[in-house]
């Protein structure tokens, strides 16, 4: 992390048009937002978890906004902690790349609910996880305008870039560049502090986003979840998502079924990560990769064996 800024809640300003909104302590649904004002005009990347939390954001964010309101935001992802929040800024175009608009379909907050409702060890998770967001409230506001591959705007004479450089931890991740100040907003494919989680994979995807993002040369690189860091935070993802691809892998080539392995990979350095058992979905998308006809296991059978490896027995 970059120590000249703090990791507390609130508005972060980066440089002359660029700020972050940080919401500690970034574990599930505690996600960042980042704030690109230019003049007479702003663009958002990405709302919260909900509807309550948004708003505090946007109040928060007033001084910036007043002379320069959010007329564009971009879901970088279609995990729910970067969109669930866009009834608020529905009046804006609202930007995400096609993968992600599809996934919005599927994502919304009915499967949160879904997750809550459950008994036994996966209900007992998603309570514990999902208790402090209100997802009862919310209105499904999907993006209205897609783009593929790349998009350049223009925001009061900020030159803008966003990238779509999934599928990685989604079908659709997006970053958003700001090369004329060295700022980069990276979505979920940036966990710092967090263990990263391959909902889509597949994992040579991240980890060529990765060598993408480092080429970018940010000096302030805005994770989805952590605090604000630089090339150095995505190099620790770059090294966990190798660690796990290649554990993983070598699991695969000697037999030993997806579940048994992930109960056999040592964490080592890694030990120290939150959501240590994010682990099992992760070694699940390499044996994805490595054997394409093998049956996908659901969100809710993911949830229990991430469950599980976190004592939630």
């Amino acid at each position: 992390m970059r120590k000249d800024i703090p990791y507390t809640k609130g508005h972060h300003r980066l440089t002359e048009h660029c700020s972050a909104w940080l919401v500690p302590d970034g574990t599930w649904g505690w996600s960042n937002a980042g704030l690109i004002a230019g003049a007479g005009e702003s663009l958002l990347v990405d709302t919260l978890f909900d509807v309550p939390m948004t708003r505090e954001m946007l109040n928060g964010l007033q001084d910036a906004t007043v002379d320069s309101p959010i007329k564009t935001v971009v879901n970088t992802h279609a995990n729910g902690d970067h969109w669930f929040g866009n009834e608020l800024v529905a009046d804006a175009s609202i930007i995400a790349s096609e993968a992600t608009a599809e996934e919005m379909r599927t994502n919304g907050p009915d499967l949160m609910r879904g997750l809550i409702r459950q008994e036994g060890p996966l209900g007992r998770f998603a309570q514990h996880i999902l208790h402090p967001f209100d997802f009862d409230s919310i209105t499904a506001t999907p993006a209205n305008r897609t783009f593929a591959g790349q998009l350049k705007l223009d925001i009061g004479g900020v030159a803008v870039e966003i990238r779509c450089l999934g599928p990685a931890h989604t079908e659709g991740d997006s970053v958003v560049l700001v090369p004329d100040e060295g700022v980069l907003y990276a979505g979920d494919l940036l966990f710092i502090g967090g263990t990263p989680i391959t909902w889509a994979g597949p994992v040579s995807n991240w980890i060529a986003a990765c060598d993408e993002m480092l080429k970018m040369d940010a000096e302030f690189v805005v994770p989805g979840h952590g605090p604000v860091t630089d090339a150095d935070g995505i190099r620790s993802v770059l090294d966990y998502l190798q660690w796990v691809q290649a554990e993983a892998a070598d699991r695969h080539r000697r037999g030993m079924p997806a579940e048994e392995a992930m109960r056999d990979i040592s964490l080592g350095r890694f030990a120290d990560l939150d959501e240590h058992g994010r682990l099992a979905q992760n070694v699940l998308a390499v044996y994805y990769e490595l054997d394409p006809e093998m049956e996908r296991v659901d969100t809710r059978e993911v949830f229990r064996r991430i469950a599980e490896l976190e004592g939630f027995a």
